[in-house]
């Protein structure tokens, strides 16, 4: 019942001022998928997009009841863009705006929540799987990444090893990932970000 209150206090909190409004009536899932995955997946799970991000919310779970209860999937779109036009801390505002915001919100709503798991994608290579796992917290010139969440990586230059042994047991608000990845993932991906890092 609570959280049936909140989800619908943070829909009409979408009509006032300074939201930006409600979700629009078209959007592009497609991008929306392709922005997530970018920009959020680092921080968030969500099976549809083969992501697991304990950082923010896992957002599978935060919807699930509201789907069993018959919520309406605009009104959790909604609920979405609010939170990305109004984030908490740590994630920084204006993460994605405008047509990508609308967007990456539909894609959500759609798929939170319905045990849909996408394959995984990621192989072994070291830039992939940066852009898939990191880019949406740390800045690396090298993978076009620009996240404030962790560390500025061009800027802390990390010895290869710092960088497995971060990958492996987290820290922070980082996660470990020792057992999402394989030894091989993490040692490809430390040696991407110390081979590039500051490049």
């Amino acid at each position: 019942m609570r959280k049936a209150f909140l989800l619908i206090s943070l829909t009409v909190l979408l009509a006032g001022c300074g939201t930006g409004g409600g979700a629009s009536g078209t959007a592009d899932q497609t991008n929306g998928q392709k922005q997530f995955q970018g920009k959020c997946a680092g921080c968030h799970t969500l099976a549809a997009a083969g992501s697991q991000g304990t950082v923010g919310p896992n957002l599978d779970d935060a919807f699930r009841a509201d789907k069993q209860q018959g919520f309406k999937e605009s009104t959790i779109r909604d609920v979405v863009l609010v939170q990305i036009r109004q984030p908490s801390p740590p994630m920084p505002a204006n993460l994605v705006k405008g047509q990508d915001a609308q967007d990456v919100a539909a894609y959500v709503a759609a798929v939170a929540g319905t045990g849909n798991a996408a394959p995984a994608k990621v192989g072994n290579d070291g830039k992939s799987i940066f852009e898939a796992n990191c880019s949406s917290c740390h800045t690396l010139k090298a993978a076009n990444a620009s996240g404030t969440i962790g560390p500025n990586l061009d800027q802390l230059k990390p010895a290869e090893s710092v960088v497995q042994h971060q990958v492996e047991v987290g820290g922070g608000v980082m996660p470990a990932f020792k057992g999402k990845l394989t030894d091989t993932q993490i040692g490809a991906v430390a040696k991407f970000v110390a081979d590039n890092a500051g490049k």
